[in-house]
């Protein structure tokens, strides 16, 4: 027998390929339980001190009830009996949207009865929402310089909260809200609805049980193609100084401007309230693809590069350039040595592959599976394999497991600790591509530096368009 016969198990049946799978196996499951000694995206997270009763009603109310706000008004009255809900308040600076939105939450459904019985009451403060002690959860929807301060006065005033994406604006607020969430243990969570989209779990089961090997790469997209400039949607002939309190929506930004109709239904575009495609596109792929690694971390540096040469808004009369870029391409280095591309545009449609790359074996997340397709160096160690066909990613989804996680103490899917991590992502690629830099993070300490110094994280205020 020669010397590499004598490392092949004994046993007659049993093949080299066999002891492999069994020593990959066994690997994997104290990996898993090493992993789980530290904080895994909230699964160790506390319940939250006052979670309501799996037989309970939770009441809802809303801040914001703009086309976003409108969508789980809609969603959730439409599985309010399901969800065990009563959708109680609205909250706008628009007479006309809070007026629209009780409208249909009070009107009747098809089976001929209201999905909420009774009165909606309305608020212009989002504070006076959160006094009302009956209120349980609350959905924030709000242009994107008002998620924290809604988020964090409504977590103190006990209620938990679903907040859209992205979590805010800048860095600093999102550990406002995170210590917030950590202070108060109310149930929070994100509005990425993929992080409910069930092959992102697949994905993160997989490379648990140590079936791709250590992710090196990973990548995906986001693109669109709007010829007459992306988010310039209509103004409606109510939008008026009359009708909207512009002083409350501006709120605490730096660069403020008279009344502007264009500015309140399109205010993607501009940096004083949004990053553009980095605060409202990333998103949907930073947050489903850092679920899916089973063990999302914080960046260590963070590279952005944008462009905006097609000066899109010409082809829509009557709106100004915008602020954010038309593309932009982000790259982020993670203590585990992976690397993530994910790219976004409004001027070309075609995106990329989705891909988990791995040292052993690939993840193709394309459509509503997962293909695991195994690197010719480990053909004879990784078997490859396609899930289940899973469902599409829903709002209804999203909210029920929001509500779930309120009444069991749950994480839910989009919790604080990827929510945290990927907000990080973002901020620190809003500096780097305004800034011209490149962005390093340490966590411990929550400060960025480049070249060596540390660089203030951009808040309001910062630069001119801030």
């Amino acid at each position: 027998m020669n010397e590499k016969q004598n490392l092949e198990p004994a046993g007659g049946s049993s093949t080299r390929r066999d002891f492999i799978k069994k020593a990959s196996t066994a690997a994997a499951v104290v990996s898993s339980i090493n992993m789980f000694k530290t904080p895994v995206y909230g699964q160790t997270q506390a319940p939250s001190a006052n979670v309501t009763g799996a037989n309970n009603r939770i009441v809802v109310g809303y801040v914001g009830v703009g086309g976003q706000g409108m969508a789980h008004v809609r969603s959730m009255k439409e599985h309010a009996a399901e969800n065990n809900i009563v959708q109680a308040a609205v909250c706008d600076v628009s007479k006309t949207r809070m007026d629209d939105a009780r409208k249909f939450i009070t009107e009747e459904t098809k089976e001929g009865k209201p999905a909420t019985p009774g009165k909606v009451d309305q608020y212009e403060d989002h504070r006076q929402l959160c006094e009302r002690k009956d209120i349980d959860a609350v959905v924030v929807s709000t242009v994107d310089h008002w998620h924290t301060i809604c988020s964090v006065d409504a977590m103190n005033s006990g209620k938990a909260v679903y907040v859209e994406k992205p979590m805010t604006r800048y860095l600093g607020e999102a550990f406002q809200i995170y210590d917030t969430v950590k202070k108060t243990g109310k149930t929070f969570t994100v509005g990425s609805q993929g992080c409910s989209d069930q092959k992102w779990h697949q994905a993160a089961k997989w490379i648990k049980e140590g079936k791709v090997g250590q992710i090196a790469m990973a990548q995906g997209s986001y693109m669109r193609n709007a010829p007459k400039g992306e988010w310039n949607y209509d103004i409606k002939k109510w939008c008026t100084a009359d009708d909207t309190n512009w002083k409350h929506w501006l709120g605490h930004v730096n660069k403020k401007v008279d009344f502007s109709a264009d500015h309140y239904f399109r205010w993607r575009k501009y940096y004083p309230y949004c990053s553009g495609l980095l605060g409202d596109l990333f998103p949907h792929k930073l947050h489903p693809y850092m679920l899916a690694t089973g063990n999302p971390e914080f960046p260590v540096r963070v590279s952005a590069v944008g462009s905006k040469a097609f000066h899109t808004d010409k082809n829509t009369p009557g709106t100004p350039e915008r602020d954010v870029q038309e593309i932009i391409q982000l790259i982020a280095e993670f203590p585990s040595g992976m690397v993530m591309h994910i790219t976004s545009s409004t001027v070309n449609e075609t995106g990329t592959q989705e891909l988990i790359r791995g040292h052993k074996a690939n993840l193709y997340l394309a459509g509503n599976k997962v293909e695991l397709k195994p690197e010719k160096a480990f053909a004879d160690e990784i078997d490859a394999e396609v899930s289940d066909q899973f469902p599409g990613e829903t709002i209804s989804a999203h909210e029920a497991n929001w509500i779930d996680c309120i009444r069991t103490g749950k994480a839910p899917n989009c919790n604080i600790e990827l929510a945290i991590r990927v907000q990080t992502v973002i901020s620190l690629a809003e500096m780097s591509d305004r800034l011209g830099i490149m962005c390093f993070f340490d966590p411990a300490t929550r400060k960025v530096t480049a070249g060596g110094k540390e660089v203030k994280p951009l808040t309001y205020g910062s630069l001119e368009l801030s």
